[in-house]
This record gives C-alpha cells, structure tokens and sequence, in this order.
C-alpha cells in the first residue's frame, strides 16, 4: 500500500510524498527484512516502483513529474533507481548512502561482517556504484563528512563517477555532522538540507 503525505514545506511547494514498507524493511516479520538478501537492488527496486505506480493511479499526482528521495539504505536505493529507471524519475537526492559496498567493507563503524549478511557476495553487480555510467538525470548528493556508517568517501566516488562523465550532479557536503544528520543534526544544517532538497526538486521537477 502505497502512502500520500505532505509536509509543510512540501506542501507550499505542491509535493506529494510517497513511501511505505518494502521487503528488506520491519515491520512485516523476519522473512520479509530477509527478502532482499544477496538481491538487495533489485528486490527493492521491484516494491519501491510498484508503489510507485499504485500511487500515481491519484488523479492529482504528475507521473511525468516524479523526483526520487532517499538516505542511508534509502539513499543506496536512489542511486540505484537512478541507474536502473532513470527514465522513471526527473531528478534524484540520495543522501548519506552505500554507493560502493567494496570500500564500504572495512571502513564503516557497523562492522565488516554486515555486507556479508546483507550482500553476500558479488559486492561489484550490488553496488549502484557499478551502473553510474547509467545515470543522467540531474543528482544532488548529501553527504556528512563525519558519517562513520557510510563515510563520505561513498559520496565521493559516485560524485567524481557522474562529473567526470559531464553528468549534471551537486555535491553537499556538511562539517562537524554525521550519518543522522537529518533527524538530530545542527538545527541550521537540516534547515540548510531541506532548502537544498526543495530547490533541487524545484529546477528539476
């Protein structure tokens, strides 16, 4: 099932916003977060756009006029729905995201084991990293420097994958913050972000 909601800010800017529990999410019992396993992409991939599609069935909403927002394993889902089903999208956010599961093994503070577990093998065909020579709709990318889940380093290359490709991509990079920037970061830093959200959907969208 798919959800509608508008925020405030969304709102005076006529948004919709659509999101709801695909598999690999809680809620739905074990089976269901253990669904994307070694398939990550695209298993997520498939529940995202149908929700997508049963959302764009409302009669006030723009298929043609669609942005795609996302962090962390959101974020990962971004880049790779921007590789995969760019011509779905006008413009893509992905923030504080796993880009490349290769350099992320190692480096972030929830430990080596976790791709393993998730991923299983085959990092390089799970990585959206892998497809950014797919991409050509206009990308933000958000990044923290002081992101020790996925450190910014995961920003980085895809921001350099897509310039050197002449690809239309923003980076913005915040100091003194890290992964959950959004919910608990400097006030004037998620006011700044969510400005910089709006206004790339509002040159995009």
């Amino acid at each position: 099932m798919a959800a509608l909601r508008r925020g405030p800010g969304l709102r005076r800017r006529g948004y919709a916003v659509v999101f709801g529990n695909p598999r690999g999410s809680s809620g739905y019992g074990e089976a269901h977060g253990r669904a994307i396993r070694g398939n990550v992409g695209e298993t997520s991939a498939a529940d995202l756009l149908a929700l997508l599609d049963a959302a764009l069935k409302s009669p006030d909403l723009d298929e043609r006029r669609v942005g795609v927002l996302g962090g962390s394993h959101g974020g990962f889902m971004t880049t790779w729905l921007a590789a995969h089903h760019g011509d779905r999208f006008r413009a893509a956010v992905s923030e504080r995201a796993v880009n490349a599961i290769d350099s992320f093994v190692g480096t972030s503070d929830i430990g080596w084991f976790f791709a393993d577990s998730l991923y299983v093998d085959d990092f390089a065909r799970q990585s959206p990293l892998s497809y950014a020579d797919r991409i050509s709709l206009p990308m933000l990318i958000i990044h923290s420097e002081q992101d020790w889940r996925c450190p910014v380093e995961q920003a980085y290359r895809l921001f350099v994958a897509l310039k050197r490709r002449g690809a239309p991509v923003e980076l913005l990079l915040f100091p003194g913050e890290g992964h959950e920037l959004s919910r608990t970061g400097r006030p004037s830093h998620r006011i700044q972000r969510f400005d910089a959200i709006l206004d790339w959907f509002d040159r995009h969208i």
